[in-house]
C-alpha cells in the first residue's frame, strides 16, 4: 500500500498556473503508476493524467492535454502536476492516486488503488 499526501493547492485568477506536489511513501512507490484525478462539486471524479513507472510514459485526458504536465521524480518519491492557462471549470479538488495494475491503467477510477486526501484548486477572478 503506497500512502499519498497532496500539497500545492489554492486560488488563482484564469489564465494563471499551480504546481500540484504529491509525496508518497510505501515500498511499491516506484513500481507504482501514479495518477493525477480531480472532483468538482456535483460531479463524478475524473481521471486527468497518468505517469508509468520510469516516468517515460504519459497520458491525459482531453480536457487538460497541452495545459496540464505530469512527472515524477522517483529518487524523491514525489508526483507532480503542472497546470498552466487554468480555466474556472478547472476549480475542484485535485486526487494523487497509486494504480499497482501491471499494464496501463487508464483514468478509470477503479483501477487505482491508493488515493491521497486532496488538494482543492480554486480558479475565480
Amino acid at each position: 500500500q503506497v500512502q499519498l499526501v497532496e500539497s500545492g493547492g489554492g486560488s488563482v485568477q484564469p489564465g494563471g498556473s499551480l504546481r500540484l506536489s504529491c509525496a508518497a511513501s510505501g515500498y511499491t512507490y516506484s513500481s507504482n503508476y501514479m495518477g493525477w484525478f480531480r472532483q468538482a462539486p456535483g460531479k463524478e471524479r475524473e481521471g486527468l493524467a497518468i505517469i508509468a513507472t520510469s516516468g517515460t510514459y504519459t497520458g491525459y485526458a482531453d480536457s487538460v492535454k497541452g495545459r496540464f504536465t505530469v512527472a515524477r521524480d522517483n529518487a524523491k518519491n514525489l508526483v507532480y502536476l503542472q497546470m498552466n492557462s487554468l480555466k474556472p471549470e478547472d476549480t475542484a479538488m485535485y486526487y494523487c492516486a497509486a494504480s499497482t495494475s501491471r499494464s496501463w491503467p487508464g483514468l478509470r477510477e477503479t483501477n487505482w488503488n491508493s488515493w491521497g486526501q486532496g488538494t482543492q484548486v480554486t480558479v475565480s477572478s
